[in-house]
């Protein structure tokens, strides 16, 4: 008789793919209020909190893919009040490949963070 238990397997994670490509477009999408940083991407697609995401980013002028996995922390349903587009907060790990995205993104921003300008989330 067998007596192994049948664990379902795992989610994969999603895979998305970001090419942000101005420093106005990352600064609205940009999350530092979030532990390990956070981007917000527009996405039609369905996405529950606590969903894997394994994201493919590209930043600006430079041709490297970053390679980041994540989880989703933030929805932004379709016809969300105020008009902010449709999309998710996806928080970086705290892997090496995360920090070193966040730390980029913060280079890029530098000075422009805790701006008033108005962002695709808060």
């Amino acid at each position: 008789m067998n007596d192994a238990v049948k664990r379902p397997a795992a989610a994969r994670p999603s895979v998305l793919s970001l090419n942000i490509n101005s420093k106005s477009a990352l600064y609205a999408a940009y999350m530092p209020f979030i532990k390990n940083g956070a981007l917000f991407v527009p996405t039609a697609r369905e996405y529950k909190i606590g969903d894997g995401i394994f994201m493919l980013l590209q930043l600006m002028e430079d041709p490297t893919k970053h390679p980041v996995t994540g989880t989703v922390v933030w929805v932004t349903p379709a016809n969300a009040q105020g008009n902010k587009t449709q999309g998710i907060g996806v928080q970086f790990g705290s892997d090496e490949a995360g920090q070193v995205v966040r730390h980029r993104i913060e280079q890029v921003l530098a000075g422009h963070l805790g701006s008033a300008r108005p962002t695709h989330t808060i």
